[in-house]
């Protein structure tokens, strides 16, 4: 009889984030010997990676690394919840955004063949995988760059590691107001930091979109045009960070928010897990 109790199974499972029925073969395989049984679940996890190639991963944590002049914001993403608060693939995300941060990595391609250990994050990722028993893939990942940043990262549920992750890079010295407005954007989800990064042709489209709806509901057509530019400044102010109303006084915009605190919001970045 293999020399092994289920408080072992237990305690192997939540080390790896593996399976119960593929742990308990493996320590019977091993004898009990824990590192054997490591060793046969990455042997077999490896042949399963590319059959869990087509799976989905809507689970997974936000990560970020702040070093001087930068902070890198990671989402690293895997298939259950189980795995998404198990420390291996916590740990995993740790040294993943170590390896990305230190490139300055601004793109999934760059970050993946950043150096991590022996390899690469590409060959790091799935290695764990085989180990861990799921599809693990980087999803984001977004550098930037400024004087001063706020990081916040929120968890949907107490339960599991963060599912939100905010930067706000910013010039001046409030960060109290900054990490505030870096909440607002957890909550707000804008898709641009001010209207003039809105690319042309998406502005043009929103226009044409809400002319047509105007016309449809039979407003008059001298009083179309000042109409129409007001559903496209309400267009605005849900893509727009600083035309948003402000979370925690809608009276004000987020432009307002942040002048009246001497600072200058330079660039941010929001990811969701799965989103």
């Amino acid at each position: 009889m293999a020399n092994f109790t289920i408080a072992d199974i237990k305690a192997l499972r939540e080390q790896l984030g593996t399976g119960m029925v593929d742990t308990k073969k493996a320590l019977e395989e091993a004898d009990g010997d824990v590192e054997k049984a490591v060793e046969i679940l990455r042997l077999k996890g490896a042949k399963g990676n590319a059959k869990r190639a087509d799976r989905s991963t809507s689970e997974g944590l936000i990560v970020a690394r702040e070093s001087a002049g930068q902070v890198t914001l990671v989402e690293l993403a895997c298939e259950t919840d189980f795995v998404a608060k198990n420390d291996r693939f916590i740990s995993l995300a740790d040294k993943v955004a170590d390896a990305v941060a230190a490139v300055s990595a601004n793109s999934v391609e760059a970050a993946l063949s950043a150096p991590a250990g022996n390899g690469t994050v590409e060959t790091l990722i799935s290695d764990e995988a085989a180990i861990i028993g799921e599809k693990v893939e980087l999803r984001r990942v977004r550098t930037l760059t400024g004087d001063h940043f706020e990081v916040y990262l929120h968890k949907t549920s107490k339960d599991l590691p963060p599912q939100i992750g905010v930067v706000v890079a910013f010039s001046g010295d409030d960060a109290e107001t900054a990490r505030s407005i870096a909440q607002h954007i957890s909550f707000a989800n804008p898709t641009y930091l001010s209207r003039d990064l809105v690319p042309e042709a998406e502005v043009d489209k929103e226009r044409q979109i809400v002319t047509e709806i105007s016309r449809n509901e039979g407003k008059p057509e001298a009083a179309l045009p000042k109409i129409v530019e007001g559903r496209v400044n309400a267009f605005f102010k849900q893509v727009s960070l600083l035309d948003q109303d402000y979370a925690k006084d809608n009276k004000l915009s987020v432009a307002k928010v942040a002048q009246d605190a001497g600072i200058t919001l330079t660039d941010f970045a929001r990811f969701k897990v799965g989103a």
